[in-house]
């Protein structure tokens, strides 16, 4: 190369290098670009401090199922800076309403966890938090699936789909409340990587017990399909995109998702393949995805029903809130200000909790794995739940009972809706005066009790009734709190299907109930007194014999106390289920602590 050609491609290489580095020094110095989407400002749906965009992708099952998603991030980061994502995947985050058309005049994401978002700050910890449709609700397409495989490929492709944006750091964590608490279950279940926490308050446990108990169906049966086909044929909103819209009408064109939905979940047999598929507990085992759990005792709605047993399935890092409240948020509040739940400080540890395993900052203020609330109001602090001090097994007297269901009573509300965020069991109306129960046998039920307990003990874990029924029918089985003076407190209760002479046994829902010195448990075993179920009674005296109540109790002397009021819930439960019992008696066996064996 001859000297001035030299010169000139050394000239040439200054001013491309010069203009490279003006233009690398030009884009250090422009701001980053901010997300690109709808903000706040725009429109008052959004959030503050968010961005909102909508995307959509497939499900994970081949099925062509395509799912869509409101996006909300960070408006105070570029548009590719990398964050954790808080994913919740529901039936309920259609545009227009959760449960219903909300009056929205413009279409926007759904607030339905507002308090979340804006109660924690979220956005400005540098969160992304997403919400995805299921199958056939919102923006999606495809027919419901009750928490089925469909619904469990949904979570799938919405845990992989926010771990492999560019803008996620790759590491998810769940929230949800009811339904969208069941996903977080589902999720834990599927075991992926990219899901790092947790968050379920008040979900369903097993699929099944939300419609049945052991062969005999609750009244919802035919209800909660029918609120779930309700919300999935809500209507769009006008200014929703062209291709929201046309997902959100699936179900006009595909009329045989709302009839399979009314007929698929009638099965009263557990041990199907359609319910197989949605025992969550089940699923649970060898699990070890860092799980925040809440649970009331006396819940109206999602019942403590096969929770040991997801726990127990459950091999990871827990929280827990259990105690004596109805279906609420941990955060929520009632008109007075009191905490529903009756402890403070939700989302800071909720957040602590997401920090830590998401983000992998260790927390200044170090949590109790499980914070309980027994009947008595008190808080206490455990490692796990349940801990019983001791076992017990309590034999109980023989009897009969004519399976006429005479004792239902109660009718349920009218115009009562039976999706997971509305349905409540029937109960007394608060301040109704009942007639005194008789504890001597009758034609509808009888009573065993223990002898009155000589130290204050508690009743934990999951009672299990076993005995031998002489006919074919129905039962129920309830436990009571009786004083000396005969007022009781119906605490737990559960039925079933008598389907052939013989051995029944079944689990009661989870418990947390303490007797103070000098009470006796009742158990009272008989016909299905209550609007709660949709028995066919049987008519057949069904005689009783060999019944057995498996019992775990705890010993409250050694209760760590932690912060906590008492739930204003209890109260109104208390109104609710006491009871006087004439004639209780001396009782027929023992109920102590033991050392466990």
């Amino acid at each position: 190369m001859s000297l001035r050609r030299r010169a000139t491609f050394v000239a040439m290489i200054t001013v491309a290098a010069l203009a490279a580095g003006g233009a690398a020094t030009a884009a250090a110095a422009a701001p980053p670009a901010a997300p690109a989407g709808v903000t706040h400002e725009e429109n008052p749906r959004v959030p503050e401090g968010a961005v909102w965009t909508e995307a959509y992708f497939p499900s994970a099952d081949n099925s062509g199922v395509e799912l869509h998603a409101d996006v909300l991030r960070p408006a105070n980061l570029p548009a590719r800076a990398r964050t954790p994502v808080i994913l919740a995947v529901s039936s309920y985050f259609s545009h227009a309403g959760q449960t219903g058309p909300e009056g929205w005049t413009r279409t926007g994401p759904s607030s339905r966890f507002a308090d979340f978002t804006s109660g924690t700050g979220l956005f400005a910890r540098g969160y992304t938090y997403v919400m995805v449709d299921l199958r056939g609700f919102g923006g999606s397409t495809g027919c419901l699936d009750w928490v089925g495989p469909g619904e469990q490929a949904d979570v799938k492709a919405a845990i992989r789909w926010a771990a492999t944006q560019p803008w996620s750091t790759g590491k998810v964590g769940m929230y949800g409340k009811s339904y969208d608490a069941v996903t977080g279950l589902v999720g834990n279940n599927l075991r992926l990587p990219a899901l790092k926490a947790v968050v379920a308050q008040e979900p369903v446990w097993n699929m099944y017990n939300y419609l049945f108990s052991n062969g005999v169906p609750r009244p919802n049966v035919t209800g909660t399909p029918n609120a779930y086909n309700g919300i999935a044929t809500m209507a769009p909103l006008p200014d929703d995109t062209a291709r929201y819209q046309a997902n959100a009408a699936y179900e006009q064109s595909h009329p045989e998702c709302l009839a399979d939905n009314l007929t698929n979940n009638n099965n009263p047999d557990l041990g199907s393949s359609y319910w197989r598929a949605r025992n969550l507990a089940a699923q649970a085992r060898g699990t070890n995805t860092p799980l925040f759990v809440t649970q009331g005792f006396i819940e109206n709605n999602t019942k403590p029903e096969d929770m040991e047993e997801f726990l127990d399935n459950h091999h990871g890092v827990e929280r827990g809130w259990l105690g004596q409240w109805e279906h609420v948020r941990g955060n929520e509040t009632n008109d007075q200000g009191q905490l529903l739940m009756g402890r403070a400080g939700f989302f800071d540890e909720v957040m602590r909790f997401y920090d830590r395993y998401l983000k992998g900052a260790r927390p200044a203020v170090q949590d109790p794995a499980y914070a309980i609330e027994d009947n008595t109001g008190a808080w206490r602090a455990q490692r796990t739940w349940p801990a019983p001090s001791s076992n017990t097994t309590a034999a109980l007297s023989n009897g009969t009972y004519v399976d006429d269901g005479i004792a239902s009573t109660l009718n349920v509300p009218a115009g009562q809706q039976w999706d997971m965020e509305h349905f409540t069991d029937p109960a007394p109306p608060a301040g109704l005066r009942l007639a005194p129960l008789p504890a001597a046998a009758d034609a509808h039920s009888y009573f065993s009790f223990s002898t009155p307990v000589t130290s204050r003990l508690r009743i934990t874990a999951t009672p299990r009734i076993t005995l031998n029924a002489g006919a074919l029918g129905n039962v129920m089985v309830r436990l009571w709190d009786v004083a000396p003076d005969g007022t009781a407190v119906m605490f737990d209760e559960n039925v079933a299907l008598i389907e052939r002479a013989g051995r029944v046994a079944f689990d009661l829902k989870s418990t947390d109930w303490t007797l103070e010195v000098g009470h006796q448990l009742g158990v009272q075993i008989g016909t299905i007194g209550s609007a709660s179920w949709r028995d066919t009674p049987s008519g057949n005296t069904i005689e009783v014999t060999r019944a057995r109540l498996n019992l775990a109790l705890q010993n409250p002397r050694l209760d760590v106390p932690t912060q906590g009021d008492r739930s204003p819930f209890l109260d109104t439960y208390l109104r609710q289920y006491t009871r006087t019992l004439t004639g209780v008696g001396e009782g027929t066996f023992p109920l102590a602590l033991r050392q466990r064996s």
